[in-house]
């Protein structure tokens, strides 16, 4: 029997998580954002204070939180127009717009930074304009809209290299990348993103210049030059480790696992799935957890180690299950069902296939 190659497999679809680069909401710029300060003039000491309690809710990280957050927030941007305060105006809006963007509200979120980018270019302070061009082109980056967040990027892009913003610069430079790699354009991607290494390694951000590895990694995979891919990978991985960020060494370990097993060699792939699976439990990520208890049966199978395959597909069966992942669920099924056939024992093939066709039809 020929099984349909995506349902032996989920390597594919739960492996890989390109990184994006991001910044955290802006409402207090000496407390948020990393001790940098966008200077003001004579703020109202009562909208300093409003922002201050906005930022204490924020710091919940509760859904209510950040919605009463922003109720405050606008009390404070009402007084800054009053007192015709337009950097911090802009600021404000700018904070809120994040907060939205956060919440998933993104029509909100572009409609705050718009107002925004008058402001910020109003009163020339290209910071604020280039920040705010970024996180215009990051909304639409999230709703899909890619040739309209490059244009946002692309508008950033000299503005923070002429404010010499080489953090900001770098993400900019990742993220269009990123989009770019989203495009299918994977030329383009690594050109950005061998433009943004060099600059997170000057100013010292490991965790993103680790993430940019990662990402350059998963183009030449793409690419199929495996050798590059497990070249970059490896350059990674100890970046991780050293930051201690358990989701990243993970992913690049699943992928290190992934590629060796693309090459053929299941031992090797195996050590770096089962060096993932701890991991994944220990960060929660039952999705993860799932896929590569997976992938274990998967080289187990292809070893002829049919109920070792079998262990570990009916280990990953009830976490894709309580995830609620269709796709996986199904996949899971096929394969035991596959098993079972080789097994020679044919009803029990047929039980698991019968289980996987509805859910095949509706993820399609």
């Amino acid at each position: 029997m020929v099984f349909p190659k995506k349902w032996l497999s989920i390597l594919s679809v739960n492996s890989l998580m390109l990184f994006n680069v991001s910044f955290p909401v802006l409402m207090l710029p000496n407390i948020v954002n990393g001790g940098e300060v966008i200077a003001q003039t004579d703020p109202n000491a009562e909208a300093e204070k409003l922002l201050r309690q906005g930022y204490e809710l924020l710091k919940q990280g509760t859904a209510e939180s950040k919605k009463q957050a922003i109720e405050i927030s606008e009390k404070a941007l009402q007084l800054y127009r009053e007192a015709g305060n337009k950097t911090w105006e802009a600021l404000t809006l700018l904070g809120i717009g994040r907060v939205y963007s956060d919440l998933g509200e993104k029509q909100k979120a572009l409609d705050y930074f718009n107002q925004s980018l008058t402001l910020w270019r109003e009163v020339r302070d290209k910071t604020g304009e280039a920040r705010t061009l970024t996180d215009i082109g990051r909304v639409y980056n999230d709703l899909g809209e890619k040739q309209t967040a490059l244009n946002y990027y692309n508008q950033s892009l000299p503005l923070l290299q002429q404010v010499r913003d080489k953090t900001r610069e770098a993400a900019t430079l990742h993220n269009i990348g990123r989009v770019y790699h989203d495009l299918g354009e994977k030329q383009k991607a690594l050109n950005y993103y061998n433009q943004s290494l060099p600059l997170w390694r000057q100013v010292g951000n490991k965790t993103r210049e680790a993430a940019t590895l990662y990402n350059i990694g998963a183009v030449y995979n793409d690419l199929g030059e495996k050798q590059k891919a497990l070249d970059y990978y490896n350059q990674s991985l100890p970046l991780w480790q050293e930051v201690r960020y358990q989701t990243g060494e993970a992913r690049t370990l699943t992928d290190i696992g992934r590629v060796y097993n693309d090459l053929g060699e299941k031992q090797k792939a195996l050590d770096y799935y089962n060096q993932s699976l701890p991991l994944w439990r220990q960060v929660g990520n039952k999705s993860r957890e799932a896929a590569t208890l997976h992938n274990i049966g998967r080289v187990y199978n292809d070893l002829g180690e049919k109920q070792k395959a079998l262990d570990y597909y009916n280990q990953s069966l009830p976490l894709s299950r309580q995830v609620g992942n269709k796709f996986g669920v199904a996949t899971t099924l096929y394969n035991i069902g596959a098993v079972y056939n080789d097994l020679g024992e044919k009803q029990k093939a047929l039980d698991y296939y019968n289980q996987s066709l509805p859910l095949s039809r509706q993820v399609g």
